[in-house]
């Protein structure tokens, strides 16, 4: 995908300007230690997709980082449409950003008096339909995931710089994502989305045991599959048995489902979208529809 010039507006604490004279504080904990949570939320038609899905996780996140909202569900979604409808944009990605707030130099957040709101809305840009049949590579990389017991992937974080470096090593590797292990040697997910492959025509996936984040495509989808009978086996997996696969892909709320054809250089199948990635994808695109809100 090739992101347009920057443009857009931002929202910070309620007061929407164009996105290039936002401003937060210097000494707000989420630009001085990453100690923010985030949501992404996309809109087809001027509406937002899976919403309600995207806002109980934003609460799961701010309670594994210990983070209190002082917003109700409604006031959340009242500012994420206010910055939508100023943007004028006929669709959006939307970044809604909840960091500490502003506080002493010090990690403990005692000091931070309230919660800062930053909601981001850019044009929607997604993948062509070449780019889609194209498919990516991944590669495994050296660069472990998170241990859960450290910081959660499960909690959707600005903690970011374990993917960062990932994603740099991955692509300096030749490929378009990294896809990481976890200390046990277990297969979590890629950077900034959640990994599936196939094998005999069953659809396997990491758990949810706080090693992947608990993406809303990720739910979605799965409940779907199982809905068409499609086999699904969510487990701890090594690289062997990944690498082994028939076929595999990701999975995001602004990336659908894209296909993943390479795998440390070497080709997934025939090199191309597989039909369990193809019947996914269609899957995504009706969950998409159904799960369209109005603000």
């Amino acid at each position: 995908m090739t992101a347009p010039p920057l443009t857009g507006v931002v929202s910070v604490d309620g007061v929407v300007t164009p996105i290039a004279e936002g401003r937060v504080s210097v000494m707000d904990h989420g630009f001085l230690f990453g100690d923010s949570i985030y949501e992404v939320v996309r809109t087809r038609g001027g509406r937002p997709v899976a919403m309600a899905e995207h806002l109980v996780r934003l609460r799961q996140s701010a309670a594994m980082t210990y983070l209190r909202l002082p917003w109700t569900d409604a006031e959340i979604a009242a500012r994420l449409r206010a910055a939508f409808e100023a943007s004028r944009l006929p669709d959006a990605y939307v970044r809604l950003v909840i960091s500490r707030g502003a506080g002493p130099m010090s990690l403990l957040p005692d000091g931070c008096e309230r919660p800062t709101m930053v909601v981001y809305v850019l044009p929607l840009v997604l993948q062509t339909a070449a780019e889609i049949e194209r498919g990516m590579g991944v590669v495994v990389t050296e660069r472990l995931r998170n241990d859960r017991r450290a910081l959660a992937p499960a909690a959707k974080t600005g903690n970011y710089l374990n993917n960062v470096l990932a994603l740099v090593e991955a692509k300096r590797a030749g490929g378009d994502d990294a896809v990481m292990v976890n200390p046990e040697g277990f297969v979590t997910e890629a950077t900034t989305a959640n990994l599936f492959w196939a094998k005999g025509g069953t659809v396997f996936t990491a758990p949810l045991d706080g090693s992947v984040l608990a993406g809303v495509t990720r739910s979605l989808l799965l409940a779907q599959m199982t809905r068409e009978g499609v086999p699904v086996r969510e487990g701890r997996f090594d690289v062997a048995e990944f690498r082994a696969c028939d076929e595999a892909f990701l999975t995001g709320s602004i990336r659908g489902v894209s296909a993943v054809v390479r795998i440390d250089g070497r080709a997934v199948g025939d090199g191309r979208p597989g039909p369990l990635t193809r019947r996914a994808a269609a899957m995504n695109e009706r969950l998409i529809e159904a799960s369209t809100r109005d603000w």
